[in-house]
């Protein structure tokens, strides 16, 4: 269903207004969809974001000042998210040995575990919702980037 319909609008200003107004859309529609997702495994959207970063990073450590820099969502509490997660015992903190003021986060077995145990219902989401092909999807990347330039 395209974007008219699915918000009764038959007309926009433009078709670049059309286009934001559709990328917000379903950039708010991807977010709900992985609420839902996230939320079988007791996460947040940016729980999940910082434990793939952590990740990526794994063996070596991060600073939450890195988290910011690579989450999604600027505007998440780095900090906050962190202390959730050390709670549910998927990160741990530890005092960085280069500098003793800073701390470290990695992620722990058990974050590593959950991450495994997410990765195919991740999967399985992503078949189920892959309209696009390849070179559509990287057309769709190259635009995006585009806009945001």
């Amino acid at each position: 269903m395209g974007i008219s319909e699915e918000i009764k609008q038959e007309k926009f200003k433009s078709q670049y207004s059309k286009a934001v107004v559709n990328v917000i859309y379903t950039s708010a529609w991807l977010h709900q969809q992985h609420i839902q997702l996230f939320k079988l495994y007791g996460l947040t959207t940016p729980q999940f974001n910082i434990l793939r970063i952590l990740r990526g990073q794994h063996p070596k450590p991060a600073t939450v000042n890195l988290l910011i820099d690579r989450m999604l969502d600027k505007s998440s509490n780095a900090s906050r998210i962190v202390d959730k997660l050390e709670q549910k015992k998927l990160v741990e903190r530890r005092q960085c040995s280069k500098d003793r003021r800073a701390v470290d986060v990695i992620i722990s077995d058990q974050g590593l575990e959950l991450l495994r145990e997410m990765d195919s219902k991740i999967e399985e989401w992503e078949r189920a919702n892959d309209k696009l092909t390849e070179k559509e999807a990287a057309t769709l990347n190259s635009l995006l980037d585009k806009m945001r330039s």
